[in-house]
């Protein structure tokens, strides 16, 4: 099973980016591709340059890199109640390729925070609007107060029941 994993953040110390990573880690016999939004930064979308200038070849790189995936693990960050601009300007430039941006792909959606917030507003947002983009959530775990529940020593996840979410999600996605 090929995963994509990435936190829809363009931070270098993303917590979100460090929580998909060891959820994606996790997941038995599967070839695991952790991409970097900052790889995909591209003009804000408008409709005049999509015009002009047509498609960017980052928006395509990234549908293509979904095309090619069996399953995906998305860790959202929160800014502001939402979804980060570097997320949606990528998201946005890749819904002109196909609406179906997930093309039906098999997900589980994170979300994490330092508060005990566990960026749930963005986590809904993203599961609510999914089959509108073709993502087949198989679950969505937020993860309050990263730093209580996550030890950056051993890159894991420390909370019982966060762990079993985690793993339940998991079995659900291979299922």
């Amino acid at each position: 099973m090929k995963v994509l994993a990435f936190a829809a953040s363009s931070s270098r110390q993303s917590i979100n980016k460090q929580l998909a990573i060891h959820v994606a880690s996790k997941i038995n016999n599967a070839e695991v591709e952790l991409l970097d939004l900052n790889d995909y930064e591209m003009p804000i979308y408008s409709s005049d340059r999509e015009n002009a200038s047509g498609i960017p070849e980052q928006a395509q790189r990234f549908f293509a890199k979904i095309t090619e995936a069996d399953a995906i693990v998305i860790s959202f960050a929160e800014h502001n109640g939402t979804y980060t601009a570097a997320y949606k300007n990528i998201f946005d430039w890749a819904s002109r390729i196909d609406m179906k941006v997930y093309q039906n792909k098999a997900a589980i959606l994170l979300a994490t925070s330092p508060g005990p917030g566990g960026a749930k507003s963005v986590l809904s947002k993203a599961t609510d609007s999914a089959p509108y983009f073709a993502l087949n959530v198989k679950a969505s775990i937020s993860v309050p107060s990263f730093y209580d529940n996550f030890d950056m020593q051993k890159e894991q996840v420390t909370h019982s029941e966060i762990i079993d979410q985690i793993n339940t999600a998991i079995n659900g996605l291979v299922a």
